[in-house]
């Protein structure tokens, strides 16, 4: 046939069985080379599949290190079963304000009489400026309870206000007798306190019906007492040489003059007190201090050493 084609004019490569090459002919007949054809697709599609899966081809994976497990660790879950309940004791005081806690220790102790004595008893001693800072508390009450606008001096503010008034004297009359004698033994102290507590009443307001103004009458009356008291006890012992000190001698004239003569009493007390020893309170602190330096004088005697030396009792002529 090959020979009827070639006289037709056809070239030999156009023929049906020489289309493809001897050698592709050879192995695209061969079973062989189908399987390993077959098998290197397979490897291939198998290797793409791992690159795209791996998390190097990734920038934000690449970076990110995978967590490690660890049997030891232990994770605290919230129970399940949480009931409702009030706090611990501990807890509770936690919340309350200094207010509420001396609230609620005023109930149990008027409840139970044992209990206020213990309280008492365990308690440490106010300290003059616990004392005066809580005076401070009233009167700071006081002033803020004042109306805004008008006089202050008026009834009507006066009415505005009493309560607060009433509230700040009471105070005042429990604290003072707590430092005099014989509750207080040091003179210092007792006078500290008067001294301060006087600062207070020199502040409370002057009233323009003259009824309102028997509080403040009432107060400078007690005050001054209460410096007599504390004077006249302070003169027992060691001859009034704590009365020198101080300057308590100018500290209660000019009390006496802010109240309008109202602690009279109280210079009266001092002036008895400190007469005998050399001081004379109506020359003021230049004789005091001329006095204190007189050797006749029994301060100064006291001081030196020299008391008595001289006052000594002759026998006989000689």
């Amino acid at each position: 046939m090959n020979s009827v084609l070639s006289q037709v004019g056809v070239a030999p490569h156009l023929l049906p069985q020489n289309r493809l090459s001897p050698s592709r002919s050879f192995f695209s007949n061969s079973p062989n080379m189908n399987r390993k054809r077959k098998a290197e697709d397979d490897a291939s599609a198998e290797s793409d599949e791992r690159m795209s899966a791996s998390p190097s081809t990734s920038p934000s994976m690449s970076s990110r290190p995978f967590p490690a497990a660890s049997s030891n660790r232990i994770t605290k879950r919230m129970r399940t079963n949480l009931a409702g309940r009030p706090l611990s004791l501990p807890r509770l005081l936690e919340t309350l304000t200094a207010e509420e806690m001396r609230n609620i220790l005023q109930v149990i102790c008027d409840r139970n009489p044992q209990i206020g004595a213990d309280v008492v008893a365990a308690a440490p001693r106010p300290s003059v400026g616990s004392a005066l800072g809580v005076l401070g508390q009233y009167e700071a009450s006081l002033q803020t309870s004042f109306p805004f606008g008008g006089r202050n001096s008026s009834d009507y503010s006066y009415n505005r206000v009493r309560q607060a008034l009433v509230n700040l004297l009471d105070a005042l009359k429990d604290y003072t007798p707590h430092f005099l004698p014989p509750n207080e033994t040091q003179a210092a102290t007792s006078l500290t306190f008067l001294d301060g507590a006087t600062e207070v009443i020199h502040r409370l307001p002057e009233w323009d019906n003259f009824q309102n103004n028997r509080h403040k009458q009432e107060a400078y009356e007690e005050m001054a007492k209460a410096w007599a008291a504390v004077i006249q006890e302070a003169a027992k012992r060691a001859g009034g040489i704590q009365l020198q000190y101080g300057g308590w001698d100018q500290k209660l004239n000019k009390h006496n003059q802010q109240s309008h003569g109202r602690m009279q009493d109280a210079v009266d007390a001092l002036r008895t007190s400190l007469g005998w020893i050399g001081g004379d309170m109506n020359s003021g602190s230049a004789s005091t201090s001329a006095n204190a330096n007189d050797p006749s004088s029994i301060r100064q005697q006291l001081l030196s050493g020299t008391y008595g030396i001289q006052s000594q009792v002759r026998v006989g002529l000689w």
